[in-house]
């Protein structure tokens, strides 16, 4: 699908509310039950409390709704806890925020919201509550193997009523949903959000409300086979069609939950990303417009955590209750202090009502706050330790992650590079044999070089005799062929060389590797043993390029080395920082027919800063924007390189600026982008693959 579309994307109130209430529409299917579990555990005679213990809960849902319709009328392009924490309170605030989001959305992936869930309670509702009027509360019907009930005389300590009431709390799960994803919402997004926000928290007020309450009278006892809602729908249906109705709606929905995550956790963790705090890759769109990455690290997580803990519901949920009031707590004192910066600001209109805005998440946040003392307190010993503990070690992931990114970027920006208006090249060719794939690397040689350059080739035991002379009427030049002594791998052989060749700062040295491919196979061209490690360890020597010269044995080639009529050099680039100066100094240095470079846009929104940057640094060359409407560079790239080598006669020449990280697990961090052309263009005939690396530090 193509960027531009992704205004047709945008979700009317009707879709979004299914979309984005999943989670606490869901929650009623067992938060009433994990209250009744702490409370009968304690005594057997506890069903009175499970009605103030969930009106209590509804009332802090009031709330933080009423809360968080402050916040997506104050931040219409997204205000999640990640941004409101991090504006108002400081980075620190944010990203406590961001991981207890992020904790919770790989929690959540349980369930799918359907009208049809909905529609299925309201109906055992309306039932169950008409038969109480009537004739009675049905009772529950409960199966054999229930959980172990306290003693009936046994009291019920103020600790245990808490720790019910933390266990129901997770009845406000997914609140925040609808303030991360505000832009997915039809125009006017804001007035839309809190809309639907608004009918979120009346629909799973009065779900739970009413679940409770049938509970509660009708002695509902949890079971490890059959759930609380179960049992109820069983008692007031007296099994049949909407007994089942309810079973296939509540499984569906449980199953199903993870829609929710899948649409925030993405979503915050490409905001991370832009803002340095996450790998960019995050930050990719994919083929249908959403950040498949996060989708997919979403799932890997989530599918772990299963596995860890069985699936277990009630285990799990002791992890989920910290994040959802952490970030409840942050996002509600985020807005507070939001209020009193608008107060002091100079516009009339942001600032009306701001008295009344400050006292709704003041009492959120209060609120909030007083439930995650609660919660830590009663559930830390039953598992929330584990996400109190691991939140420390995210954050300090995030402050890695941005001091890489802030030193590469400093890295890049620092102008050490200076263009070059005839830059000086020595160019030394490695010949391993004679055969198409050299032929075509020593014509491409010729076409800037003249006969100016070395031939090098390391002996072997299998080398012949007579290399010397056939290299003479070979390369049809005066260049003397080198033979380097064997007895150790050729790699650190051709490296020494390499070292030895002196040189002044701002030239380069390119290292011409030709490769004669057997079949079209990446796997193939890797087990070239010599070539491909040879490549690998010159990407870390200074001043030195690397040019491969691939020939398919199936395309043939040259059978003597052809001097090109027409050599275009195409720099592809991301941004008009040192490594491309180098790249674009490097290209200048070939004398080929055209130099241009080509930036392939992503989003729209990049050529207004790539043309800026490019005319800041008073790059010498075109700068050609080609758009890459579905994000992905292949076609595009293809494109470009076929433009040229339709024609019988020309090479195109690609340079392309590489990053060499200090550590090895620094490239999980980066886009790879430049491994990605060199795949894509192995295999292209007549497309010499020329990297110019920039060693960080």
């Amino acid at each position: 699908m193509a960027t531009h579309r992704l205004e047709h994307t945008l979700l009317p109130k009707i879709l979004a509310l299914p979309v984005f209430s999943s989670d606490p529409l869901s929650s009623v299917a067992y938060a009433t039950e994990e209250s009744l579990r702490v409370l009968l555990a304690a005594s057997a005679t506890a069903f009175t409390l499970v009605m103030p213990i969930s009106i209590t809960i509804a009332a802090l849902l009031v709330i933080v709704v009423i809360s968080y319709r402050q916040t997506v009328r104050a931040y219409p392009n997204g205000g999640g806890a990640y941004i409101v924490s991090k504006e108002n309170l400081g980075v620190f605030p944010g990203l406590l925020a961001a991981a207890a989001l992020l904790t919770d959305y790989v929690l959540t992936v349980f369930a799918i919201p359907t009208y049809g869930f909905v529609a299925s309670i309201y109906v055992l509702l309306a039932v169950g509550l008409s038969r109480c009027l009537l004739s009675g509360c049905p009772h529950a019907v409960i199966p054999h193997d229930v959980i172990g009930l306290g003693p009936a005389a046994g009291g019920v300590s103020l600790f245990v009523i808490l720790h019910a009431f933390s266990s129901g709390s997770t009845a406000l799960t997914g609140v925040e949903a609808i303030s991360n994803g505000v832009p997915a919402f039809r125009r006017p997004q804001s007035r839309n959000a809190a809309a639907t926000l608004g009918i979120m928290g009346v629909i799973s007020i009065t779900m739970f409300l009413g679940i409770s309450f049938l509970a509660q009278n009708g002695k509902a006892i949890p079971s490890d086979t059959k759930s609380v809602v179960a049992q109820i729908a069983d008692g007031v249906f007296h099994g049949g069609f909407f007994y089942y109705g309810v079973q296939v709606f509540t499984a569906a929905i449980l199953i199903l939950a993870a829609n929710t995550s899948y649409q925030d956790f993405p979503r915050l963790s490409s905001i991370l990303a832009r803002d340095k705090f996450l790998p960019r890759q995050f930050e990719n769109r994919g083929d249908r417009l959403v950040f498949s990455n996060g989708v997919i690290v979403l799932a890997v997580l989530a599918s772990l955590l299963i596995y860890v803990f069985d699936a277990d519901l009630s285990r799990l949920i002791q992890l989920y209750v910290v994040g959802v009031f952490t970030s409840f707590t942050l996002s509600q004192s985020g807005m507070v202090r939001h209020w009193l910066k608008v107060r002091q600001g100079l516009d009339p209109d942001a600032s009306r009502g701001w008295k009344r805005s400050i006292v709704i998440n003041a009492v959120g946040a209060v609120a909030t706050g007083v439930v995650l003392v609660i919660v830590v307190e009663t559930k830390f010993i039953h598992g929330a330790w584990i996400v109190i503990a691991a939140m420390p070690l995210i954050i300090a992931g995030f402050y890695g992650i941005h001091r890489h990114y802030e030193g590469i970027f400093r890295q890049l920006h620092r102008g050490g590079a200076a263009l070059a208006e005839s830059p000086r090249n020595i160019v030394v060719l490695y010949v391993d044999e004679l055969n198409p794939a050299t032929a075509e690397a020593v014509g491409y040689v010729r076409s800037f070089t003249g006969g100016d350059f070395r031939a090098i080739h390391v002996q072997a035991p299998d080398s012949p005799p007579d290399l010397s002379q056939r290299w003479k009427s070979f390369c049809r030049t005066t260049v003397e062929l080198e033979v380097l002594p064997g007895g150790r791998h050729p790699t650190t052989t051709v490296l020494e060389y390499v070292r030895s060749i002196p040189r002044e700062e701002g030239d380069f040295v390119t290292v011409v590797i030709p490769e004669l491919l057997a079949k079209r196979s990446l796997l193939s061209a890797v087990r070239r043993g010599t070539s491909f490690l040879l490549k690998v360890r010159l990407l870390s020597q200074p001043q030195v390029v690397i040019s491969d010269v691939p020939v398919l044995k199936e395309q043939g080639g040259p059978p003597a080395p052809l001097i090109p009529e027409w050599t275009v050099a195409l720099v592809f680039v991301s941004a008009a920082h040192d490594p491309t100066v180098r790249a674009v100094n490097y290209a200048r240095s070939l004398r080929a027919t055209e130099v241009r470079a080509v930036f392939f846009a992503l989003d729209p929104s990049e050529v207004d800063d790539i043309q800026r940057q490019w005319e800041e640094r008073r790059m010498p060359i075109a700068l050609d924007i080609v758009e890459a409407p579905f994000r992905d560079l292949t076609a595009p790239i293809l494109n470009e390189v076929r433009r040229v080598t339709q024609h019988p006669d020309a090479v195109c020449a690609v340079i392309v600026p590489e990053l060499v990280v200090k550590k090895w697990w620094h490239n999980f961090l980066h886009n790879q982008r430049a491994l990605f052309i060199k795949r894509l263009l192995l295999f292209e005939p007549r497309v010499i693959l020329s990297s110019v690396p920039y060693k960080l530090k």
